[in-house]
Parts: C-alpha cells; sequence; structure tokens
C-alpha cells in the first residue's frame, strides 16, 4: 500500500505546485494588462497603485514629478517580446512608451525597464522598478 501511495502523493503534489504556477502565471497576465491600461490613459496616479509599496515609501512623487506626468500624453505603449523571468518571483519587462508634451507636441519615445516582483503572501505582482522615468529617452 505505502508503494502506491508515495507515487500519489508526489503526483498531487505536483499538479498544485503546477496550479499555483498557472494562477500566478494569470495574475502576471491581468496585472501588466491592467497596468499597461493605466499608463495608456495617462493615468500615472492609478499606475502609481503598482508600485511596490516599499519602493512608494522609500522615493515618492514629487510636485515636480506629477507635473511632468501631467505634462504628456501616452501616444504608445510597445511591451515588444513581453515579460522575461528572472528567478522564480520575479519577471523583466522591457517597454517603449510612445509621449506627447502637450505643450510641445513634440513626441518622443523612452524605454521603461520594469522589474516585477510576486509576493507570495498578497498573491499579487508589483512593480518594483517604479513608474518610468519620462525625463530621459
Amino acid at each position: 500500500m505505502r508503494r502506491y501511495l508515495l507515487p500519489l502523493l508526489a503526483a498531487v503534489a505536483m499538479l498544485c505546485a503546477g496550479c499555483a504556477t498557472d494562477q500566478r502565471n494569470q495574475s502576471l497576465v491581468t496585472t501588466l494588462n491592467a497596468y499597461a491600461s493605466a499608463l495608456r490613459w495617462g493615468d500615472f496616479q492609478n499606475a502609481r497603485q503598482f508600485v511596490d509599496p516599499k519602493v512608494r515609501d522609500s522615493s515618492p512623487l514629487t510636485p515636480l514629478d506629477l507635473a511632468r506626468y501631467r505634462q504628456v500624453r501616452v501616444v504608445g505603449y510597445d511591451e515588444g517580446a513581453g515579460p522575461v523571468p528572472d528567478g522564480e518571483l520575479q519577471v523583466r519587462q522591457v517597454v517603449q512608451i510612445g509621449l506627447v508634451n502637450i505643450n510641445t507636441q513634440a513626441e518622443r519615445t523612452v524605454t521603461d525597464r520594469q522589474t516585477w516582483r510576486f509576493d507570495p503572501e498578497k498573491k499579487r505582482w508589483w512593480l518594483t522598478s517604479g513608474l518610468p522615468d519620462i525625463t530621459r529617452e
């Protein structure tokens, strides 16, 4: 009996691990889509809610940062190849963000190198690299 029970328990454990991975992957897709949507609409305040609370607390947005975000309109958001695993609970993604300055109508593209970390306790993904730096290209 014991020799049948051990392989059965191992199979159940693998299935459960697979389910957790599937849930984590689905959560990543949902999070990245919601974040991209917030940026596409130029809603940097809402996008800020995706940033890891530790990062938010250590580097709060200044009034100058907020003014800069209000000065641009997002006209493109290209994820390229999409997220790439960087360890078990982390992914990286390089995004090209097209911006138009609403005062000068000058268009430019900034590269946003995103790092996302999964929090197993809260079962959610956090952006650890912060909001895109729109002051450089």
